[in-house]
């Protein structure tokens, strides 16, 4: 089992560029699936979900290819409707081919989805709006097995979801752009990655209304045709890396990226004490203090997650790994999943300071020497990310074990760390 190891106490400098957004190009290559013809998406990041996500295509008979950054799809010869589970239980995104099975074919057969261990999330408000636009569902063997009433479209209708959810949102988009009529889906997300699939469905035809909004309105059409999109740059993995320079001191610029799409992030990061400058597409980021070991001199700062423009709950485990040598106690809120600590046992064993409380955590910080380095373990996604912002920041050496989470949402980490000055390397571990 592959390992990172790091050996903290290096500031960062320099630049470093940020990938396209796993999050966006989930959906957009999962949309591909509503039109017959080649597809043309760039800015592709090259990770474990998009490479499983392009794999689930394959078995529904789609081809793909690669060059650098741009995939094309060609989605001409459907030739199944079945999200198999082998492929499902590792990415819940693939429950996204849903909805334009269903658009495209009438039926869908898809595994229960699995993903990161950080809560229930489950299904069941994409199943109420595909109910409403006239789709019977039924579960059967773990599998979703789902069929329009009518055989030959689905039929608009206004949808309500109790809280907004992303995936769910992009489901129903996804399922209703050929939909009879004119669908309303009322409480909708309004992450910018809904935003970029909303940009390639008008592209491919569609006529939907609201983008940016809680509210869209989707005008069926009767068939769409194959678009070529750009994939936003990724908003997780610039917080990231805003993150890691607050944790380790020095300057970095870093670049394609949107800083419009982290207001919230930015703001708590100037709250602790760090500074960054914002241009078009890119951000500047650095100690707005120092302390006498040159590191930053941080203030602990109280978060709550929320649904966007909020404080993104993919940035939650990061911050609390910044928090841990902040001066002072900080309050983390998670309000998005119940089940999004479990790297806190891990940042203990680095010597963090930090007491969950129901949904809360009270982190109080501690000076950097005392936060040393020890062997840690990946629980999800984004706690590997976290564990590697605190071995760069602690002191002595950290083995983080099971990065197959780390590589399922950030491409090359490990090579971008070291172009700023970490050391970060690869290495080996019986553990599994």
């Amino acid at each position: 089992m592959e390992t990172i190891i790091i050996e903290g106490g290096h500031p960062l400098y320099g630049r470093v560029q940020i990938s396209g957004a796993k999050n966006a190009a989930l959906p957009i290559l999962a949309a591909t699936l509503l039109a017959p013809g080649t597809h043309t998406i760039h800015n592709v990041p090259d990770l474990r979900d998009t490479r499983t996500m392009l794999r689930l295509l394959e078995t529904l008979g789609a081809r793909h290819s690669r060059k650098g950054t741009t995939v094309r799809v060609d989605t001409t010869n459907l030739t199944g409707a079945e999200a198999p589970y082998d492929l499902v239980k590792t990415m819940r995104a693939s429950v996204l081919v849903l909805g334009p099975l269903l658009a495209r074919a009438g039926y869908a057969r898809v595994s229960l989805p699995g993903g990161c261990a950080i809560g229930a999330r489950p299904i069941n408000y994409h199943l109420r709006g595909f109910n409403g636009l006239g789709v019977t569902t039924h579960l059967t063997s773990g599998y979703v097995e789902a069929r329009c009433e009518k055989q030959e479209k689905l039929v608009g209708a206004t949808i309500y979801f109790d809280l907004p959810t992303v995936t769910g949102t992009e489901n129903l988009l996804m399922a209703s752009v050929m939909a009879s009529g004119t669908t309303v889906i009322k409480n909708a997300a309004r992450e910018p990655e809904v935003g970029n699939l909303i940009d390639m469905l008008n592209g491919m035809g569609a006529e939907i209304e609201g983008r940016d909004t809680d509210r869209l309105t989707v005008h069926g059409v009767d068939r769409l045709k194959p678009a070529t999109i750009t994939i936003i740059p990724d908003r997780i993995e610039t917080g990231t890396y805003l993150i890691a320079v607050a944790a380790t001191g020095g300057e970095v610029r870093i670049e394609n990226c949107r800083p419009d799409h982290l207001p919230a992030l930015t703001e708590k990061l100037r709250a602790a004490g760090i500074t960054v400058e914002e241009e078009e597409n890119a951000f500047v980021v650095s100690c707005a203090e120092q302390r006498a070991d040159n590191q930053c001199r941080l203030r602990g700062v109280d978060v709550k997650t929320l649904v966007y423009p909020g404080f993104p709950t993919d940035l939650q485990a990061q911050f609390m790994a910044l928090m841990i040598q902040a001066e002072g106690t900080s309050i983390i809120h998670e309000t998005i999943f119940e089940n999004r600590f479990m790297h806190v046992a891990e940042l203990q064993r680095l010597g963090a300071d930090i007491t969950i409380d129901g949904s809360s955590a009270i982190v109080r910080g501690r000076p950097l020497e005392e936060l040393c380095g020890a062997p840690v373990m990946a629980t999800d996604l984004r706690a590997s990310a976290s564990l590697v912002i605190a071995g760069l920041a602690a002191r002595g050496t950290t083995e983080i074990s099971r990065i197959y989470h780390l590589e399922r949402g950030y491409e090359n980490m490990d090579e971008k760390l070291r172009a700023l000055g970490a050391v970060i390397s690869r290495g080996t571990s019986s553990v599994v």
